[in-house]
């Protein structure tokens, strides 16, 4: 049964520690793919804000074309438009270069010129202007115009330069052509010169160090139809063989609608590693945790074995020392019988040792009891208990019990009484297993009663079985005691009382008989008022009526 018991505990010890780590692995897998999302969720966002600083860097730098052309042709055609739209100006009008210090720095000015006519009065006059020299849009923006001190003159200039601007800007004639004339040139443009790689490779570097992503990286560029993009001059990141399944995407341009799509692929060789960084913390609290676990199990079960040794060794040593003390006990058994014999001895001295004799043979009796069950102990707690089950009369073997507990207890005060209900029983079981299982209840009785006994033996048969209680008016058991009164060599202290004499193992004995045959065993008591044990012999295949 405990090699059973044993096995059974090792497949549970295996199945535990394998369940362990397919839990602990489970788990490790949900949080590498929490990870792996976590990561992919930050990578389309680096690539968002990449593809946004690319595309406003492109802008800006077709803008910057557009603000830094040298258009002063075009602003002096619409000075002198707007000068001869002020001005009632009939001939032609001049423009000439000069310089004019402002602000303690000399500046290119522009000075038109321009002959007025009236008509009514038929004065002719000469009309100048002067305004700045704008050669790049940006300038228009920049600084004051200046004048000549006349205040018609400054008044002219002024709204003179608010008119280019509207003629410029708010009509949106010249702008619009530039700006036409930029888009229709970039849809011409190759993907190699819309796309700086070395520029873009910069803009990457910076967007990365802001995430939390691995900085080592490789990307390339492919077209709207998958093609990859070369470059004549590209950085060491830049790679044409990646596998762009394994690489994140983005659109380089996409508010642009007119021209070709050009993709972004983003590849991290070391992502994986990267990942399991991150989990590093919950890794190495798992993997401690299943290490600590599989070590207190081993630890376990290596003091298991070591107990069971203990316990064979024990049971050994118990089973060896009891079969010795058979030999003398048998021999002063022999004696005694020997003594009491008239052929041995006469009859003044058999009068004179017989009381002896008597004394010797109770207590030789009485050893030999508890040795034979210290020797069932120990047979039981190796598993090796046999037993030849006959028919057995219940009642005529309880009556005789009783006969022996009465003539143990002559000179006491109190009875030993017995009754019982239904016909006669017949139990199929061991005799000498059953003989001592109830000479134990008995004699556990006895030693717990109180200097007047009062104890009875009742066996009824009902539904259950075949039902034996032993009721005793004795000094009771305290509820604290009762769950160990069945453990081996555990005795139910008695205070001041030092009567009680035994080593604790009657009611464990009894205890392993009911478990061998599947008998069910109970007790109940109440301190200071009796304790009533009750055995149901309820397996049927045990026991039938005659």
């Amino acid at each position: 049964m405990k090699k059973i018991r044993l096995s059974i505990a090792s497949v549970l010890l295996i199945i535990s520690v394998l369940s362990l780590l397919i839990i602990q692995t489970f788990q490790m897998i949900q949080l590498y793919e929490r990870k792996n999302i976590q990561f992919r969720q930050n990578l389309n966002n680096c690539l968002d804000k990449i593809a946004f600083r690319h595309e406003k860097a492109e802008d800006y730098k077709r803008y910057m074309n557009i603000i830094n052309k040298d258009f002063s042709g075009q602003y002096k055609d619409a000075l002198k438009q707007e000068f001869k739209n002020l001005m009632p100006i009939q001939e032609s009008i001049s423009i000439q270069d000069t310089q004019i210090m402002v602000n303690g720095k000399m500046e290119n000015y522009l000075v038109i010129k321009g002959d007025a006519f009236d008509s009514i009065s038929g004065v002719r006059s000469e009309q100048k202007v002067i305004a700045r020299d704008v050669r790049e849009m940006r300038d228009l923006f920049q600084g004051k115009s200046g004048h000549i001190g006349h205040k018609d003159s400054s008044a002219i200039a002024i709204q003179l330069n608010q008119k280019v601007l509207q003629h410029i800007f708010k009509k949106a004639k010249f702008v619009n052509e530039m700006m036409i004339q930029a888009f229709r040139d970039n849809m011409y443009e190759t993907p190699q010169r819309r796309i700086d790689a070395i520029f873009l490779d910069s803009i990457i570097r910076i967007e990365l160090e802001k995430e939390d992503l691995p900085q080592k990286y490789a990307f390339m560029i492919t077209n709207e139809f998958g093609r990859i993009i070369n470059f004549d001059v590209a950085p060491s990141t830049f790679k044409n063989n990646l596998d762009s399944t394994k690489c994140g995407r983005i659109n380089l341009f996409p508010s642009n609608i007119l021209d070709e799509d050009l993709y972004l692929h983003l590849y991290f060789p070391n992502q994986n590693a990267f990942i399991i960084r991150e989990m590093k913390a919950s890794f190495f609290v798992t993997i401690l945790l299943v290490v600590i676990i599989i070590i207190a199990l081993v630890f376990m079960f290596r003091t298991i074995l070591e107990q069971r040794k203990l316990s064979e060794l024990k049971s050994d040593f118990i089973s060896n020392m009891t079969h010795e003390f058979k030999t003398p006990i048998s021999t002063i058994s022999l004696a005694c019988e020997a003594l009491g014999d008239s052929d041995m001895v006469d009859e003044n001295s058999k009068l004179s040792i017989s009381p002896f004799v008597k004394m010797i043979n109770q207590e030789n009796k009485r050893l030999e009891l508890l040795v034979e069950s210290i020797l069932y102990s120990a047979v039981i707690n190796k598993g090796e208990i046999q037993h030849n089950d006959i028919d057995l009369d219940l009642e005529e073997l309880i009556v005789g019990l009783v006969e022996n507990a009465k003539f143990r207890i002559q000179g006491l005060n109190g009875t030993i009484s017995t009754e019982f209900i239904g016909n006669e029983f017949i139990l199929v079981a061991d005799k000498m297993h059953v003989t001592n299982l109830i000479a134990n209840l008995i004699e556990n009785a006895i030693k717990y009663s109180k200097e007047t006994l009062q104890i009875k033996l009742f066996l009824e048969q009902n539904t259950k079985g075949l039902q034996l209680s032993v009721i005793d008016k004795g000094i009771g058991i305290k509820k604290e005691h009762l769950p160990k009164i069945f453990d081996k060599l555990y005795r139910v202290p008695t205070g001041n009382i030092h009567n009680v004499k035994g080593f604790g193992l009657g009611l464990s004995y009894v205890k392993s008989i009911c478990e061998e045959y599947g008998w069910d065993i109970n007790v109940k008591s109440q301190f200071g008022e009796g304790t009533t044990f009750t055995v149901t012999f309820n397996t049927k295949q045990k026991w039938k009526k005659k």
